[in-house]
This record gives structure tokens, C-alpha cells and sequence, in this order.
């Protein structure tokens, strides 16, 4: 018996151990992923300014329309590196400082509206941004706006940076005693391995180039927000179909027409 008893002792910390040394190598793996695509997101918006300002600085160029296309290129870098850098600085304060946050009854039509006024007024020409939902219009719930505001910031600008025609829908509803929102796109969808990938910000094998340009870091801040609050986010996607990202979060709400609260 007592053979017995350390035999299965000993099989519980070997199988404890294997499973930490995973969990270990997986961060690992993380952790280089990431500083790769970090690296190669700073890389190359720097080495696009680095060029072009020093054929300025050798004055390799006089004519007028290559001058101002050079420091076009040079101005839309900069911005692109500094959004960049934003984003990284965001979401480094979100995994330090979601301990605290600042709860608020608003209504959430007028919330959802003003986001999608602010994405209708970034989509291009040949894109509509639309809202649904069964609530009330006076439907009210308990949020923080702040973060709320930089949850459906970057979840719409992920949508409008795979989406150059269609349609952008937000979903709201209540839903297991908290608030459940849809952005769903008829976009260009995310490369196969992007969901399993979620939270290493890889966005496929070969796709290192488009880092930067689209949202593979602004999703992870909403996973961090998501988290943060006690929710859960969840990516469906298919290539040449379109994205459908669900948001569920913790949400006391009242319904001011119906005086119900859920």
C-alpha cells in the first residue's frame, strides 16, 4: 500500500513538473515571437524615414513631386511609429493597472452610437457601419468609458483595417448577467493559424510585414481590457470572409423603459 501511495505521489509532481516546464517553454516561445515582431514593427517605419531623410540631407533629389512624396513617406511613417509606440505603452499600463476602475451608468445607445459615428467617419467610401440590438433605447448599464471607449477603439479599427468595402456590424445585448458586444466585418478575414496565435500578436506564418499595419496589437490590449474586467473575448475568422470578434463583460444594467433591472 504504502508502494502504492508513493508511486501515485510521485506520478502527481512528474506530471505537475511537465506540465510547468510547458507552460515555461510556451512563454518562452511568447515572449521571442513578440520582441520579433516588435522589432520588425519599429524596423521598418525607422528604416523608411532613415532613407528618405538622408536623400533629403544629400539633396539626391530636386524634383518637386518626388521631394514631397519623400517627406509624404517620411510623415506617414512617423505617425505610423508613434501609433505604434502608443500601443505598446497601452498596453503595458493595462497589464500593470487593471486593478482599480471607474464604474458609471450611461445609456448604452448613445455609447454604441458614438462609436460608430467616430468608425463611419474613419471607413472608406464603400463601407457602412452599422449598429443592432434588441435592448431598449433606454436601456442603461454600468461601465467604465474610458476603457470601454479604448476596447471598441481598437476592435473597429481592426475591422476597418481588414474591411475596404462592406459592411461593419456592432451587436449589443444583455446576456449572462453582463453586456455582450459583437463587432462583426465582411472583410478580408485573418490568416488561418491568427486565432490560435491571438494572444503572441501573430497574424500568420509569412505576415510579419503586416504587423504593423494592421491590428494584431490592438486586439491584445482588448484582450488585456477584456481580462482585466472579468470578461471574456473569443475571435471567429475566415480568409476572404470577414471577422467576428464577441466581447462579454460583467454589466449591471437597467432597462429605464421597462424600470427593470437585470
Amino acid at each position: 500500500m504504502f508502494a502504492i501511495c508513493l508511486f501515485l505521489v510521485q506520478h502527481y509532481y512528474h506530471v505537475r513538473l511537465r506540465n510547468e516546464i510547458g507552460r515555461a517553454q510556451r512563454s518562452e516561445r511568447i515572449k521571442t515571437v513578440f520582441m520579433a515582431n516588435v522589432s520588425h514593427a519599429l524596423r521598418t517605419p525607422l528604416n523608411a524615414i532613415i532613407t528618405d531623410s538622408q536623400k533629403l540631407l544629400d539633396n539626391e533629389e530636386s524634383d518637386p513631386k518626388k521631394l514631397k512624396a519623400m517627406m509624404t513617406t517620411i510623415n506617414q511613417n512617423g505617425k505610423q511609429l508613434l501609433y505604434f509606440i502608443s500601443q505598446l505603452l497601452e498596453l503595458s499600463s493595462f497589464d500593470s493597472n487593471m486593478a482599480t476602475f471607474t464604474l458609471i451608468e450611461v445609456n448604452l445607445a448613445e455609447l454604441i452610437a458614438s462609436y460608430r459615428r467616430e468608425a463611419q467617419r474613419d471607413a472608406g467610401a464603400n463601407v457602412q457601419v452599422v449598429v443592432r440590438s434588441p435592448l431598449s433605447p433606454h436601456a442603461k448599464g454600468m461601465v467604465d468609458t474610458n476603457l470601454m471607449y479604448q476596447l471598441m477603439t481598437h476592435l473597429l479599427h481592426n475591422a476597418l483595417a481588414h474591411t475596404q468595402e462592406g459592411t461593419i456590424t456592432i451587436d449589443y445585448d444583455y446576456a449572462d448577467n453582463g453586456l455582450k458586444i459583437e463587432v462583426i466585418d465582411t472583410g478580408d478575414g485573418e490568416p488561418q493559424d491568427f486565432k490560435s496565435n491571438f494572444s503572441t500578436l501573430i497574424q500568420g506564418n509569412d505576415s510579419l510585414a503586416l504587423f504593423n499595419q494592421r491590428s494584431g496589437l490592438g486586439l491584445s490590449i482588448c484582450k488585456s481590457i477584456v481580462e482585466g474586467l472579468h470578461g471574456t473575448i473569443d475571435l471567429k475568422s475566415e480568409k476572404g470572409k470577414g471577422t467576428h470578434v464577441t466581447v462579454w463583460i460583467p454589466c449591471k444594467m437597467r432597462d429605464m423603459k421597462k424600470g427593470l433591472v437585470r
